[in-house]
């Protein structure tokens, strides 16, 4: 049923801008958490962000908080994050994720969700 798809990665310079999408597919997404998570070469993927769909409840990974914007678009079933201030450590590949809130008892931890789009990558350069 629910597929994501993530998009938007590419190179920027240390202290540029860049956004990113996630496409959600499915029947309905009330009840569910999305998720910004990502992973850089020999490291584990780590959380960047979450947004519940119906409430629109947000909260940031304390690397990227003030920096990085996420939200949603319910009618278009689109998740984002605007990342401002681009850093060399937030080189990674960057994954969305879903799943049922009823499922997943912290929204930080990655092998609790189910769904996951194929990652998108982002290079910041210095």
């Amino acid at each position: 049923h629910v597929q994501l798809q993530a998009c938007g990665g590419g190179l920027v310079q240390a202290g540029g801008s860049l956004g990113l999408s996630c496409a959600a597919s499915g029947r309905t997404f009330s009840g569910y958490v999305m998720a910004w998570f990502r992973q850089a070469p020999g490291k584990e993927r780590e959380f960047v962000a979450y947004i519940t769909w119906s409430g629109g409840t947000s909260a940031y990974a304390d690397s990227v908080k003030g920096r990085f914007t996420i939200s949603r678009d319910t009618t278009r079933k689109m998740v984002y994050v605007q990342m401002n201030s681009l850093k060399s450590e937030d080189t990674a590949v960057y994954y969305c994720a879903a799943g049922p809130t009823r499922n997943i008892d912290n929204y930080r931890i990655a092998h609790l969700y189910p769904k996951w789009g194929q990652g998108t990558l982002v290079t910041v350069s210095s």
